[in-house]
């Protein structure tokens, strides 16, 4: 009976979307009334002029002039008010109906304001954080003209060869999808026509993550349960939050590529979730459907809009064939005057035709952009993203009047503190590790020295250093570079050595077969750790590394991602213990790349290992374990937090009510911290195999030391509902396990049981 109630109430949802889909703004639909069909198809073009930021091998052509003749709908890589004036200039003042253009840009983690990397920020576990770096990166993008960001990624990946794991939230879909929601939030605000919003855009439409090999493009497959149970919900959740764009992913789904995929555009997203904004194509995506073996540009640009697809970036196969696929039958006028009304709709949404120039103020990027309080939630919220790894010997935090030896190649390198995909960030404006250790401890002995580069793979610092220069190579030899850090570290009470990635070694086309440390960094820690003296890694990555030897070294381990703008000073608040770490990894740090795909959320299998000791005809492996080297959710603190009276308020759960879980959480350690309590489920027998936990709540907590607080979680069955095998969206009685706990690893507590 539950089930058919949900198929009539999807019915009847779908329908009153529909309904609310129809509702027509007369405007728009006086100007379409107006429109010549060439007309309505420039509306579906989105160029960029170059000159710009580079996101792509393409530059658009006579771009101008294609303005005047109201053959483009948007433009992006444009900036400041000046030139989007100009821009603006050219459509309204010359194209025959003056249309406004969208003013697209990726904004993906702040604009000149540059936060940490998107997977560090959802390593704080604080939503309203994320929300507020989106509302400033919002405010900022809009002050220099851009009225439409290509912003929030929420493809989940569990997947750390994939160079884009820096741009999500990590592997966990419920995580993944609170962080949507306050990231479009943050973007959107409650009223697009104010001019510190913009239009949002979630992105990649859809798997985009889970691309074979970790290889960035590549294909990807996967069961429908288990697209709707674990990939789906962070866009769904963008989608609920009001997002006005989408845009479409590379891969395919089903054999379909996502950007001419008609039950992914439209079955899914318009009539299951009554998305009523517009879609807009990843860079050349629709022209890659040939290489795809879709047919040619007309066959693929006819494929596309048909789908659900209404903005072609880029590639202009919508302006140079839709009108022959009209005329021949393929496509419909009425399929492209749907595509030109959403895009129109957006124009209006944002107020441009009410004043084309609102995002024109030549006086908002003095006081809008790169404030000293911009830097403050930049340093604060780097600071949050921060995961203490490992704690040796008490060496963190560091006394600010001790003798250090600050290494490695990252420690005084503003070309990485920014990250990947921060191509509206000026990397000159950033602090680096040294200087922040100076502002902070402006008492301490601090020296300095490289001692080894990045990479000394020339060939690999080619690929890396696309976009400027990420790993330089010394013209000093290794040898020479180590000596002279091992000098220092003889006359230091402490060595903070900043090793890992650079930061184009990851994002996109970026993927990595190896993940571990480069090896001449690797011979560098080894020394250091050899020294005798205390060791602290500061590790910059922009994805999980696989480090199980510098684990097994006396070193401590402070993982700090990219950080952003404010990189040094937040790295120095927290060595130094201006601020006690309270980052929580979102994905799991595999053993080694042979374990890969590894997630907390796992099946189990018919035969499961039933601990790490080696069965022969379990599921296991001969030469690893089966278990990560740091588990989702998991980070230390330079306190420690208990868990005690954990227990659940009734030992059944009925159809329309609730239950509440709840914990006790004392700071047992020596420093006041912050405690991200979370709370797992897992559903003992269901119709479909159940995961083995699903997150199902987290808070974080301040707690002095010596408090305690009770964590409550409330429970319902909307909680424990999932997808079936028939795509419908259900729970089932029976029993539930739940755990509490500061990450994915921590043991079964209780259970209650559902009617």
């Amino acid at each position: 009976m539950r089930k058919i109630y949900l198929s009539i109430s999807m019915l009847l949802l779908a329908g009153s979307f529909a309904l609310q889909a129809q509702t027509q703004i007369p405007e728009v639909e006086e100007l379409l009334s107006k429109m010549t069909l060439e007309e309505k198809i420039g509306q579906l073009n989105l160029l960029t002029p170059g000159g710009g930021v580079a996101t792509g091998s393409v530059v658009s052509e006579d771009v101008e002039a294609k303005i005047k003749a109201g053959n483009v709908g948007g433009v992006f890589g444009v900036s400041s008010p000046e030139r989007v004036r100009q821009a603006q200039d050219l459509a309204v003042k010359n194209s025959r109906l003056k249309i406004p253009l969208l003013i697209g840009s990726d904004v993906i983690h702040g604009y000149k304001t540059t936060f940490p990397i998107p997977l560090g920020l959802s390593a704080s576990w604080d939503m309203e954080l994320i929300k507020e770096t989106a509302q400033i990166a919002a405010k900022e993008a809009t002050a220099d003209g851009i009225n439409w960001n290509f912003s929030p990624m929420v493809d989940i990946s569990r997947d750390p060869r994939w160079g884009r794991v820096a741009e999500g939230a990590g592997e966990d879909p419920y995580l993944g999808s609170q962080v949507a929601k306050a990231m479009v939030e943050g973007y959107q605000g409650d009223d697009l026509s104010k001019p510190e919003t913009m239009i949002s855009t979630v992105k990649h439409m859809a798997l985009y993550g889970a691309a074979e090999g970790g290889r960035d493009y590549n294909r990807v497959d996967m069961s429908r349960a288990k697209m709707f149970n674990e990939y789906l919900p962070p866009y769904k959740a963008a989608v609920d939050a009001g997002v006005w764009s989408v845009m479409t992913s590379f891969n395919d789904i089903d054999g379909v590529p996502a950007s001419g995929n008609n039950w992914l555009l439209t079955d899914v997203l318009r009539e299951r979730w009554g998305f009523d904004g517009f879609v807009v194509s990843d860079y050349t995506s629709v022209n890659e459907m040939i290489a795809h073996g879709m047919g040619d540009l007309q066959a693929v640009s006819a494929l596309a809009i048909n789908a659900g697809l209404d903005m072609d970036m880029v590639g202009e196969g919508f302006l140079t064939t839709l009108k022959k696929s009209v005329e021949e039958g393929k496509v419909t006028e009425e399929t492209i005057t749907t595509a030109a009304r959403r895009i129109l709709e957006a124009k209006h949404k944002l107020g441009l035709f009410d004043d084309p120039y609102r995002y024109s103020d030549e006086s908002r990027p003095e006081t809008d952009i790169l404030t000293a309080a911009n830097r403050a939630k930049a340093r604060e919220a780097a600071t949050k993203s921060f995961v203490l790894l490992k704690k040796h010997n008490n060496t963190l935090p560091i006394s600010k009047n001790a003798k250090i030896a600050l290494i490695g190649p990252l420690a005084n390198n503003k070309n990485n503190m920014l990250g990947t995909w921060a191509p509206t960030g000026d990397q000159q404006l950033s602090i680096p590790i040294l200087e922040g250790f100076k502002n902070v401890a402006p008492n301490a002995s601090i020296t300095y020295a490289k001692g080894a580069n990045i990479s000394d793979d020339t060939t690999f610092a080619k690929k890396v250093n696309v976009f400027g220069p990420r790993i330089e190579i010394s013209e000093e030899s290794p040898e020479q570079l180590l000596k002279e850090a091992m000098k220092l570290v003889a006359n230091a009470d402490v060595v903070v050595a900043v090793v890992g990635e650079a930061s184009e070694m990851s994002g996109e086309a970026a993927s990595r077969t190896d993940i571990s440390i480069p090896e001449s960094q690797k011979k560098l820690i080894r020394e250091l750790a050899a020294s005798g003296k205390p060791v602290v890694l500061v590790l910059m990555s922009g994805r999980p590394l696989t480090i199980p030897e510098e684990m097994e070294l006396p070193v401590s381990i402070l993982q700090v991602w990219h950080p952003g703008v404010e990189a040094g000073n937040a790295v120095a608040d927290v060595v130094f213990g201006d601020y006690n770490p309270s980052g929580k990894l979102t994905s799991t740090w595999p053993v080694n790349v042979g374990q890969i795909p590894i997630y907390y959320g796992m099946r189990t299998t018919g035969r499961p290992a039933a601990s790490e000791k080696f069965e022969k005809f379990k599921s296991n492996y001969l030469d690893a374990p089966n278990a990560p080297l740091f588990p989702f959710g998991y980070g230390l603190s330079y306190t420690e937090f208990d868990y005690s009276n954990v227990k659940v308020s009734d030992a059944t759960l009925s159809e329309n009510g609730s239950i509440t879980i709840s914990a006790t959480v004392t700071n047992s350690g020596d420093y006041n911290g912050e405690e991200v309590v979370q709370l797992y489920l897992h559903d003992k027998v269901r119709s479909i195999t159940p995961p083995m936990k699903e997150l199902k709540g987290f808070k974080k907590i301040f707690l002095e030391k010596g408090a305690s607080q009770t964590v409550t979680f409330e429970i319902t069955t909307e909680d424990l509902k999932f997808y079936n095998n028939e795509e419908e969206f259900i729970f089932e009685p029976g029993e539930f396990e739940f755990f509490v706990g500061g990450s994915s690893d921590n043991k079964f507590i209780g259970s209650f049981t559902v009617e």
